[in-house]
């Protein structure tokens, strides 16, 4: 009999790791576990790395999630129901939330079960189970926030499935009541002060949950809530870190593209790892953002936007425009037709790509320190309307400009709008971030701001400029309905749920 998605069985089995090298190689294969199971350390670091492998394996819909209704990339060929808006519950591959479930579960497992392995293996360390447990706390946070910006309500599990006992139904939650278990997850992992800095391998610190990882989703999320103090406190805790271990700054425009290739760079918080080399864990990025029958490209608009930047700097000197999007084997950069996408393909010069044969593995960055830099602009400029704050907003944007060897910004803050501040920020996230699931999250959360006040401009608008596969006033429509930017419930939950309710919006048939 199939059990509700998001109950989803717990996958474990006899796989003890021998090293922290061998995370994210295999997955356990059984589909329950009975309490023999919990008897060792080894046991709740497999229950643990299964999680960030599960969360490898979410990556194709973390991508379109985030990207495909904000506009600035499109899905080519068959088209996407996401970029259109008119996604219905039969659409699995858009709106199950299975895989975001499928980590929680894991984490839960870790949670529910650490201190009883504790008690019964006398060499499980207590700082090292409290370090398993900060990762646990992170994949569950992060999930959940994936999950709020998507459906705004869900069921909160804070249970593992692990007996046929544990009832199937559970009722959604509200969006405020899944933010207040987002922060207190991650609040409570920094409470324990096991929250590392970095591991043993290079990889691993940025490929695990650390300090600087949990406070980056600590800003994000309190971004999301309107809680800008705060958010700025989140980001400080990177951006002012005085530890060797911390992320920095990447400030060498020559250094930029190491961020994505070989990836790991110092500046990464967060990445979803892949190690073809060593274990032959592959994805298939580079082949849908490739520049040969990719699956994926940047709009028109976002393309223009390109060359415009790349009009600023010189081709020559350019550096996260260079060929962002090029005809390959042309040599006029500013006569680019086609929006190619080569942050997960390339090496950063045309010509130059990675090789299939053994080089199919990219991270997927989920936090880098530019991104935590215009959080915290963002959180300055809505925090107060002082220019001293404002001013820092400004530096922060500007310091990620001189990197791309761009022309700073020089508003005269007596004169410029909170409006015209967020749209420098706006357009900051849009061209550094490019291509990283952070768009329609962005244009999410500065529209709905403070009721809504900034729908029209950075909702509306923006989509309406950049979309090239729905018409205009389809556009507006559905962007005008609060419940339509949000995800509706798979129906096959709602089969097996029947405490479940669908997103208004999707209650009839369009």
């Amino acid at each position: 009999m199939k059990k509700i998605i998001y109950m989803l069985l717990l996958l474990l089995g006899s796989l003890l790791l021998n090293s922290c090298n061998e995370w994210l190689s295999v997955l356990p294969e059984n589909e329950q576990v009975s309490d023999e199971y919990w008897t060792s350390k080894e046991e709740v670091e497999s229950v643990l790395s299964s999680g960030y492998v599960y969360l490898r394996d979410a990556v194709p819909q973390l991508i379109e999630w985030g990207e495909l209704r904000g506009a600035s990339m499109y899905k080519l060929n068959e088209g996407n129901n996401l970029q259109t808006f008119q996604v219905t519950p039969g659409d699995e591959d858009l709106c199950s939330w299975a895989p975001l479930y499928k980590v929680i579960n894991m984490a839960n497992s870790v949670l529910a079960n650490a201190q009883a392995v504790r008690e019964r293996d006398e060499t499980f360390e207590e700082a090292v189970m409290n370090s398993y447990m900060t990762e646990a706390y992170f994949l569950r946070a992060l999930c959940y926030f994936y999950i709020v910006r998507n459906w705004r309500d869900a069921p909160l599990i804070l249970d593992p499935y692990e007996t046929d006992a544990i009832s199937y139904e559970k009722a959604k939650s509200t969006e405020n009541e899944l933010i207040i278990q987002i922060k207190g997850d991650v609040t409570a992992a920094l409470a324990t002060g096991a929250a590392r800095e970095k591991f043993e391998e290079d990889w691993e610190t940025k490929g695990r949950a650390t300090k600087w990882a949990l406070n980056a989703l600590l800003a994000d999320v309190c971004l999301w809530n309107e809680e800008y103090a705060a958010a700025v406190m989140a980001c400080n805790e990177i951006l002012d870190a005085t530890s060797a271990f911390r992320p920095v700054f990447v400030s060498d425009p020559a250094k930029w593209y190491e961020m994505y290739y070989p990836g790991n760079s110092n500046e990464s918080v967060f990445e979803i790892q892949w190690d073809q080399k060593n274990y032959e864990q592959t994805n298939d990025l580079a082949t849908v953002f490739g520049t040969g029958l990719p699956d994926y490209i940047y709009t028109d608009a976002m393309l223009l936007d390109f060359i415009q930047e790349t009009a600023l700097t010189g081709t020559d000197d350019a550096v996260r425009t260079l060929y962002g999007g090029f005809v390959p084997g042309a040599t006029d950069y500013t006569k680019s037709e086609i929006g190619y996408i080569w942050k997960y393909s390339g090496i950063g010069i045309e010509g130059q790509v990675r090789n299939s044969t053994d080089e199919d593995d990219p991270n997927f960055i989920i936090y880098r320190v530019a991104d935590v830099m215009l959080m915290k602009a963002e959180a300055m400029i809505l925090m107060s309307n002082s220019e001293e704050s404002w001013q820092t907003a400004v530096d922060l944007i500007n310091e990620i400009r001189v990197r791309s060897r761009l022309p700073v910004i020089s508003p005269v803050l007596a004169e410029v709008s909170e409006g015209d501040m967020l749209e420098f920020v706006l357009y900051e996230r849009k061209m550094e971030l490019a291509a990283e699931g952070k768009r329609w999250y962005d244009l999410l959360r500065f529209g709905k701001r403070n009721s809504f006040e900034y729908r029209e401009r950075f909702l509306i608008n923006e989509v309406i400029a950049y979309n090239n596969t729905a018409n205009p006033s389809w556009i507006r429509s559905v962007l005008k309905n609060d419940d339509a930017l949000f995800l509706p419930v798979w129906s096959a939950e709602l089969v097996n749920n029947k405490l479940l309710e669908q997103n208004p919006y999707y209650g009839i048939v369009k």
